[in-house]
């Protein structure tokens, strides 16, 4: 039986712009609401942990969350500003029935979204999602709420960044520091402003922070995971060891080295695979990585007798494949990095500290450690559109079908809707970088013109 289309969840969760629909304080209401009630099982006092990051807008949807929750029967942890893999992780500790973390990721403060956990700390399933989205819009749903006497209870759970902070640590390998290491971290005005460097410093590291004065307005802007270029500069200026970027919730992760250089998602999950092949604690025979890594990094890991699981974009997507494959190791590009050992979803300070144990134990630069291939040339273009996709266009169809054909193994295509807005990303790869950006030039130009010729028609039918 297939899943009914979802109208709020994307990939990551329900994300749009402040303070509109879907992330205002009614629809946010509605879904503590309907996701107390989907999550409201047996006799016992159910409960729910809430985290957020560091946007002004938290404050709106936080007390519209608990609300809801609250009116659903449910008890309410409230954590305050935390990275969302704490979320997961206190889900379980706690034993929760829900976790929820109230960001948008890597999006600027305008935008804000809502991520949902099981009590197994894993994101719901699009299966659950859709369940949830049809509660919502029952109409006689808001008789299935609690009794007066069975309604929740609020409360604020002091100690939740300290329970992160020990965990994160306990990932370290026992026996080891990082004295002698200068470390510059670059927290986005985010959830890690205050967990990460603590956790840096207590392990022994010089802690060189920036983008650790959040004001609810600076998260991600010029900074973090998407924006690692003022971090390059402080680590070359301060002659850092490694640099580390997080994004605004911070399960991204990018990596500096010493000379400035960044490292993506695909270098930092070659660079823990191999260290983790070699020690015997590689699980499955392989890595799982969405469509967007690099073919570099997929010949890598055949050139080491591993396995590229490959899946939909989106992290939750990575992890699914991972429990499917029997994998402990998994990412994307982009950063998230998925280490099953520690945690269930992307953790970026977790998967720096892999890294930084690898650089403890070669004792050798990470310029040297953390660049394991040669990336094939790649881009990505992002075209957007009205009307229908242009996806369903024979000849848009016929044209991606031969541009994979004619690089054959030379590279590869990828053409993909965006889960989150009205976009067809254009994405190919090949050894001649000539031939890659003319694919990519040719599909683009298809692309355009059939989704103009789809909005004429549109525009027509309307008259």
């Amino acid at each position: 039986m297939s899943t009914p289309p979802r109208k709020l969840f994307g990939t990551d969760g329900i994300r749009g712009k402040a303070n509109q629909p879907p992330m205002d304080a009614g629809t946010a209401l509605r879904l503590g609401q309907a996701t107390g009630r989907f999550f409201n099982r047996g006799s016992h006092r159910h409960r729910v942990v809430i985290g957020k990051d560091t946007r002004l807008s938290g404050y709106m949807l936080e007390p519209a969350l608990t609300a809801g929750f609250v009116g659903a029967g449910m008890d309410v942890m409230l954590v305050g500003p935390i990275p969302t893999p704490a979320i997961a992780m206190l889900t379980r500790s706690l034993r929760c029935d829900l976790g929820v973390m109230i960001s948008a990721s890597h999006n600027l403060f305008e935008d804000n979204g809502i991520k949902l956990f099981g009590p197994d700390g894993l994101k719901l399933s699009d299966a659950q999602e859709a369940e949830i989205e049809a509660l919502m819009d029952a109409p006689n749903f808001l008789e299935s709420l609690a009794a007066p006497t069975r309604l929740g209870r609020a409360n604020r759970l002091e100690d939740a960044p300290g329970r992160y902070i020990e965990s994160a640590k306990a990932s370290f390998p026992k026996g080891r520091s990082l004295d002698g290491l200068r470390i510059a971290i670059d927290c986005a005005h985010g959830a890690a402003y205050k967990v990460a460097p603590t956790v840096l410093w207590e392990l022994g590291a010089e802690v060189v922070s920036t983008g650790v004065t959040p004001d609810g307005f600076n998260i991600n802007r010029d900074c973090g995971a998407t924006a690692p270029a003022k971090l390059a500069e402080l680590v070359k200026e301060r002659r850092a060891d490694l640099g580390i970027a997080l994004d605004g919730d911070a399960d991204r992760l990018v990596l500096v080295d010493e000379q400035g250089r960044v490292i993506d998602g695909d270098q930092i999950l070659a660079t823990i695979a191999g260290s983790w092949h070699r020690q015997g604690r590689l699980v499955g025979g392989g890595v799982v990585a969405t469509v967007m890594s690099n073919l570099g990094l997929e010949r890598h890991l055949e050139g080491l007798g591993l396995s590229l699981h490959r899946t939909q974009v989106g992290d939750r997507y990575v992890g699914e494949r991972m429990r499917e494959a029997g994998c402990n190791l998994g990412g994307e590009q982009s950063g998230h990095v998925i280490l099953s050992d520690f945690g269930t979803t992307g953790d970026g300070l977790v998967a720096a500290l892999q890294v930084l144990a690898l650089l403890v134990e070669e004792r050798r630069p990470a310029s040297e450690v953390c660049r394991r291939f040669a990336p094939l040339p790649q881009r990505l273009v992002n075209i957007r559109y009205t009307g229908a996709s242009p996806l369903k266009d024979a000849e848009v169809t016929e044209g991606i079908a031969a541009a994979g054909e004619r690089l054959g193994k030379r590279g590869r295509v990828l053409v993909r809707a965006s889960g989150t807005e009205p976009l067809i990303r254009v994405m190919a790869e090949a050894e001649d970088e000539g031939e890659m950006r003319a694919t990519v030039d040719d599909l683009a130009a298809l692309i355009r013109a059939r989704a103009a010729a789809g909005a004429l028609r549109k525009a027509g039918a309307a008259e």
